[in-house]
């Protein structure tokens, strides 16, 4: 992996506090843990490792994955992010029994650590289905989130490299029961909520507020409805957006002063995020987690760019009507991720935020109303 890039002499305090890393906040934590309680750095670093579930890969066919085609200076690395939603009981959700992925997320970093995307899958999309690592036989034209619920996360691993053809380094599942602890650890976040976001019948319920502070269990409710909005926005495109603004939100509020000088804070989220982790074998080692972290200081949170895969709806006269089809922008976005290229605005520019939020923060005036601003206010999220 490359060494770290140098920082900037004396740069802003903002942007310091942006650069703060999971890796820092392991150490700083252990440290102030060993200092004020005597509690060994190790023995709290094996709790947290123990805190996470390994999944081993070693049965995986190495000549069906793809190979890597960067052939630059350095090594991009790919992560494959999931969201477990257990459906048993009043969890049960849009008709669905057993524990699914509703959330899954490749996490691309450039080989040079100057920026990252974070590309949302929406779960609805219509893809072939390998065998390898699903434990069943290859299929067409299947559903996205069906290969967590037949194969977990290698078989959900293994399907984006069989269509989008880009080599998965590591994959990370974060468990959605454990998801309002880490919420509740760092003190609520808080999102922008235009309007109260009500499906009774699932028992979901976010109240509006600008902004609206919201606790674990609110939280979990704001990134898994999909029956918000008018009518033709009920789908998984919405739920993605308002996924992607919380998950800057809650970025913001983890590197937020608030947090990182409360050493409370700091354990309980730590503790819940691991608790909440499953991962492939060389992964599940927070130290290791905090190295690749450590890499990442150098990017600023509006170089980390949120990205809705594009797609279109299957026609009405189509068997599949209701799902979504990847485009051929999405195939070019595959191609340039494969290969460490820069995506071009006019690829994403329309379906992308960053992790620094509303430009309000950053300049100290409002955005321009407009187009996605509108659009934005459907799906439930303002800008």
């Amino acid at each position: 992996m490359p060494d770290e890039s140098p920082e900037e002499a004396e740069p802003p305090r903002a942007t310091a506090r942006r650069r703060w890393s999971v890796g820092r906040i392991v150490l700083v934590t252990a440290l102030v843990l060993a200092l004020v309680t005597g509690v060994s750095t190790v023995v709290f670093v094996r709790h947290l490792n123990g805190n996470i579930e390994s999944v081993p890969t070693d049965g995986l066919d190495e000549k069906a994955r793809p190979v890597e085609r960067y052939t630059g200076n350095g090594r991009p690395l790919d992560v494959l992010v999931m969201g477990s939603d257990s459906r048993a009981g009043a969890n049960r959700i849009d008709d669905e029994q057993g524990g699914g992925s509703d959330t899954t997320i490749l996490v691309h970093l450039s080989a040079d650590r100057s920026r990252a995307y974070a590309v949302s899958i929406p779960r609805d999309s219509i893809v072939d289905r390998p065998e390898d690592g699903c434990d069943s036989p290859a299929v067409t034209d299947v559903i996205w989130n069906a290969a967590f619920n037949v194969g977990g996360p290698l078989c959900t691993m293994r399907q984006l490299e069989e269509n989008a053809h880009i080599r998965v380094e590591h994959f990370i599942v974060v468990d959605f029961a454990s998801f309002g602890s880490m919420v509740d650890a760092v003190g609520a976040v808080e999102v922008c909520v235009p309007y109260d976001i009500v499906d009774k019948p699932r028992g979901i319920f976010v109240p509006a507020g600008n902004p609206s502070r919201l606790s674990g269990d609110e939280a979990l409710d704001y990134v898994r409805a999909r029956y918000v909005g008018p009518l033709l926005q009920r789908n998984d495109i919405s739920r993605i957006r308002r996924q992607q603004e919380f998950i800057g939100a809650l970025v913001r509020q983890v590197l937020s002063a608030g947090t990182l000088t409360r050493l409370d804070r700091v354990v309980k989220f730590l503790d819940a995020a691991t608790k909440s982790l499953r991962t492939d074998e060389e992964f599940a080692n927070v130290v290791r987690l905090g190295r690749v972290a450590m890499q990442l200081q150098g990017i600023g949170l509006d170089e980390i760019q949120f990205v809705t895969l594009p797609t279109e709806y299957y026609p009405r006269d189509s068997e599949f009507f209701g799902r979504v089809r990847w485009t051929d922008r999405a195939d070019e976005i595959w191609r340039l991720l494969a290969r460490d290229q820069e995506l071009p605005a006019r690829l994403i520019g329309d379906t992308s935020v960053d992790a620094e939020g509303p430009r309000a923060d950053r300049d100290g005036s409002p955005s321009k109303s407009g187009k996605k601003e509108d659009e934005d206010e459907i799906y439930g999220i303002c800008s």
